[in-house]
């Protein structure tokens, strides 16, 4: 996005310095890195930054209002509403697409958030490698608000593990030697200390928790939940595993229920510049006479699947359940990045941590993703290259 940059960077770039570059992310845990990471970067100049984080601030005024959790609570399934809810989601991420207004101009656009964990550990890992190997200036960051790798590693050890033995927290996933973002699990571990245990070996016992640790039968008092429900239903040969949707004495980083709370969910509540007008399918009084501008999104569902991105009178009469899907205004991505062949579109995922005891979530750092398609996301981007995750730098104010 800033041109003498990008100039720089390409006119520098080579296949063997990639080459190189890759093989320290593989060297990160070899055989696990299993999404394609894109020849570059981004970076960010500073006033579209802050036109990000001022949505953001924006969006957490709704998240943070006592009238939130009554207004959400029809977003969590029945059969997946886990008891034992804190007042808020310790993680949170905001998704805006690099997009093109109606005059021309580039600014950002939500896409979607999640009260949800991401790549927080491989980031960590992933940034530093990144800066060294496309040379960035001083005075870019991946990192937010004064925050640098140690201080973002703290922060998230201390909201994970905080005072407990790390042999007592546990990064909780179905199949996590399956999940692409294997990656960051592995990291996490090296980095926390802590285990990543599948469902399938989750051990119930009255209402205690414990996992196997090497031969030990541990307790778990504490869940980093890497575990999404929607993708857990669809599931198949799973056997009996740990019913989460009854209480056990155990602490949840996020708990289960933050991931449908922000969401989809929330954006019909949202007012701002840079969020795209989202309704409720079953409130709307009138289709939009433009329909064919919209993107038609089931409520529950992950990673894209089920939206309808050319939207029909057709699609909407087909949906039987219109309280469980949104209607959303298009955004208009813009072809921003140039690489050697066509540009790329390009959306930049915002890290928000909330502590405990603090009133308000705070950005900290941040993963980029690049797409030549008409969506974000590897099935979009097949045989191509300068697409794939990232990382964000942007200018220091």
């Amino acid at each position: 996005m800033i041109k003498s940059i990008r100039k720089t960077f390409n006119e520098n770039f080579t296949k063997e310095k990639y080459e190189a570059y890759m093989a320290g992310l593989e060297d990160l845990h070899p055989g696990a890195l299993d999404f394609r990471n894109a020849e570059t970067p981004v970076f960010i100049p500073k006033d579209f930054k802050n036109k990000m984080l001022g949505a953001c601030e924006d969006i957490i005024d709704v998240i943070t209002d006592p009238k939130f959790m009554a207004i959400t609570e029809r977003g969590i399934p029945d059969n997946v509403n886990v008891p034992g809810e804190n007042d808020h989601a310790q993680f949170i991420v905001f998704d805006f697409g690099i997009c093109e207004n109606a005059n021309g101009e580039l600014e950002p656009q939500l896409i979607e958030m999640q009260g949800f964990p991401t790549l927080f550990a491989f980031q960590a890992y992933h940034t530093e490698l990144t800066a060294k190997y496309a040379d960035v200036p001083p005075n870019f960051s991946a990192y937010l608000n004064g925050y640098d790798k140690e201080k973002y590693i703290q922060e998230l050890r201390e909201i994970i593990v905080g005072d407990l033995d790390p042999a007592n927290v546990i990064l909780l996933e179905i199949f996590p030697e399956k999940q692409k973002t294997r990656i960051d699990f592995y990291c996490t571990e090296k980095l926390l200390g802590i285990k990543t245990v599948c469902l399938t070996q989750l051990i119930a016992d009255g209402n205690k928790l414990f996992y196997d640790n090497q031969g030990v039968k541990t307790p778990v008092r504490r869940i980093y939940n890497r575990l999404i429900f929607d993708d857990l239903q669809k599931q198949e040969g799973l056997g009996e595993v740990v019913d989460l949707t009854r209480e056990y004495d155990v602490e949840w980083v996020p708990h289960p229920n933050w991931f449908y709370r922000i969401s989809k969910f929330t954006l019909p509540f949202i007012n701002n510049p840079y969020v795209p007008p989202t309704y409720f399918l079953n409130e709307l009084k009138q289709m939009p006479a433009d329909l064919e501008h919209y993107v038609l999104k089931p409520l529950f569902s992950f990673a894209g699947m089920g939206v309808i991105i050319d939207v029909t009178p057709a699609d909407i009469d087909a949906v039987k359940d219109p309280e469980n899907w949104i209607l959303q205004r298009k955004v208009k991505y813009a072809d921003v990045i140039e690489t050697p062949d066509e540009p790329a579109k390009a959306e930049i995922r915002l890290f928000f941590f909330w502590k405990n005891g603090t009133p308000r979530p705070v950005a900290v750092h941040n993963l980029a993703r690049l797409s030549k398609g008409k969506m974000i996301g590897t099935r979009y981007n097949k045989n191509k290259e300068w697409v794939g995750g990232n990382v964000a730098f942007f200018e220091i104010d």
